[in-house]
């Protein structure tokens, strides 16, 4: 779901609220739905024991239960951010777990179970390693059958293969690319999930990550900050003092230079990752994810940095020497 705190910022980034708008003439909603998919990375397939910071409830701590049918979440999600927000547009979004590990007649129902005048957009979230072609070209002929967008969210997290294996990922950066390309050669939208501060990886990642999100052409980018979850691999390293968290400066620095390699016409869908408090250990330095996201507008501005202007400067610099 989305939040409106102080919605009338000047963002010194291209926000996701600004791209809806534009695009649907206005406010849209996402809202997420649970179709009690599994993981390859948690069945036995790929391991059984799942990312190190993937908890329970698989990405999401706001889905209603698997056990509804979509229809009945869609409904109650309406109702509730129809009444609050006075939204009358929405995307459904398919977020825990890997959701294009089920067959594809599976995938067919539930896309159809979503489909409404109200709903402009479908959101598909799963890992680089596990979507296939046919099931791009079935989410390519719904939207365009259907005239509603297909997005397809990718968690790529950090292009570092060292921290990928660290993270208990199972795929590397090349899984990525060949996705994000078979994506982008489709009718289709590209989301990409980062996490801005993993303790393994420096800078430079941080700079090559944003490069390579933006090379492969995606639409979209959400940044996370690395927060425990309770009862994860994560939470066992923390406690047994083999893993660090980064310090609120650090993520600001890093989101700082993420998005000034970031290429301009990304829209920022998160700039901070947000979990209940009750299922967390350490959550964005318990502070509220607006407030984290203010500071870094804050200093961004101070800084005179907008998303894209370190791409666009060596770029700049790079016509003119051949020029």
């Amino acid at each position: 779901m989305m939040d409106d705190h102080n919605a009338k910022l000047d963002y010194p980034y291209y926000p996701y609220s600004d791209w809806l708008k534009s695009r649907y003439g206005e406010r849209v909603y996402k809202i997420p739905v649970n179709i009690g998919c599994g993981c390859p990375n948690r069945d036995g397939f790929l391991d059984d024991k799942g990312c190190i910071f993937c908890g329970e409830s698989g990405g999401s701590s706001e889905s209603l239960s698997k056990n509804l049918p979509v229809t009945e979440q869609l409904s109650t999600n309406k109702a509730y951010i129809g009444r609050r927000y006075k939204a009358k547009k929405f995307i459904p979004f398919f977020q825990n777990y890997t959701n294009t590990y089920l067959p594809l007649n599976d995938l067919k129902r539930h896309l159809k179970s979503c489909l409404a005048e109200d709903v402009v957009a479908i959101a598909v979230s799963t890992r680089p390693d596990s979507i296939t072609d046919d099931q791009l070209d079935f989410f390519e002929a719904f939207g365009l059958k259907h005239h509603v967008d297909i997005c397809i969210e990718l968690g790529l997290q950090t292009v570092n293969y060292h921290t990928l294996e660290r993270l208990n990922r199972h795929h590397g950066l090349g899984d990525f690319i060949d996705a994000a390309f078979r994506i982008k050669q489709r009718d289709l939208q590209l989301c990409v999930h980062t996490i801005l501060d993993l303790p393994w990886d420096d800078l430079l990642d941080v700079r090559e990550t944003a490069a390579i999100i933006s090379g492969v052409g995606a639409d979209f980018v959400k940044c996370h900050a690395l927060y425990i979850e309770k009862n994860t691999a994560l939470e066992t390293m923390f406690k047994a003092g083999d893993v660090a968290l980064l310090t609120m400066d650090d993520y600001l620095e890093r989101a700082i230079i993420f998005l000034s390699f970031l290429d301009e016409r990304i829209a920022v869908q998160r700039i901070i990752g947000r979990i209940p408090e009750k299922d967390s250990v350490v959550s964005n330095w318990h502070m509220g994810w607006w407030k984290v996201r203010d500071l870094l507008i804050e200093r961004m501005r101070q800084e005179g940095i907008v998303q894209g202007s370190q791409r666009k400067r060596l770029k700049n610099m790079m016509s003119e020497k051949l020029s």
